[in-house]
């Protein structure tokens, strides 16, 4: 884990998440370690903070539904580590520019979270936390990636309204929000649900309240995996 020096200007309500992933073991961050040995492909994410209309809001896009990967779902900007990359923070942040338009010089790089474990991807992700210290338009750049893009205040996400788990026909019953039209699951909805946590956001709310993923994202997600078996 990569702590970086907080520059000044950033506001006092990110300093407790701040502290709390500087002082905490990986482990106890977020709990799927990528495997020994290597071998696994590498992709980064960036968690970014700003303050909006809203208030503190986060910056997550829409991932198409043509896509061969992750198609549909909710998301924080970023994709695959590419070999010019110079590291995380610089793969997350092109990508941001990728998707949405993001102006990169506009963004305050804070911290490199450890790697997160995608089982079912075979790939761990990095999501870096940052600062939107100077904000920019965003909007999808292309929508054969990037159906639409939300800055979500932190507000409608720990709204207990707003919160619930789903059910995947898997098994897997993990958290979700639901707001602004969008279904946050899986790997996102777990990191927004732990940062609301360790930044000391997160309101009581309803873990019994339990729904069954919708059919077309259920279709989505089986989709993928079929493709990817096809490649294999």
């Amino acid at each position: 884990m990569s702590t970086l020096a907080v520059p000044a200007g950033v506001p006092d309500w990110l300093q407790p998440l701040l502290s709390a992933v500087s002082g905490n073991a990986p482990a106890l961050l977020f709990p799927y370690i990528p495997p020994a040995g290597g071998g696994h492909r590498e992709s980064a994410v960036l968690v970014l903070f700003g303050e909006g209309p809203g208030g503190p809001d986060l910056l997550l896009i829409e991932r198409a539904a043509s896509l061969r990967s992750h198609a549909g779902q909710p998301a924080f900007p970023g994709g695959m580590i590419d070999p010019q990359d110079d590291g995380p923070v610089a793969a997350a942040l092109r990508e941001a520019w990728e998707e949405t338009g993001l102006e990169p010089a506009g963004v305050e790089p804070l911290a490199e979270l450890p790697p997160v474990w995608l089982a079912p991807s075979g790939v761990s992700v990095v999501p870096v936390i940052a600062w939107w210290r100077r904000p920019s338009a965003v909007a999808p750049r292309d929508a054969a990636e990037v159906s639409a893009v939300e800055r979500v205040p932190l507000g409608e996400l720990a709204d207990p309204a707003n919160r619930l788990r789903v059910r995947h026909p898997s098994g897997f019953v993990g958290p979700a929000f639901a707001v602004r039209s969008l279904l946050v699951w899986g790997f996102t909805a777990g990191i927004v649900d732990r940062l609301l946590e360790l930044g000391g956001w997160a309101r009581p709310w309803d873990h019994d309240r339990v729904r069954e993923l919708p059919e077309d994202v259920v279709s989505l997600a089986r989709r993928e995996r079929w493709e990817r078996g096809v490649q294999a």
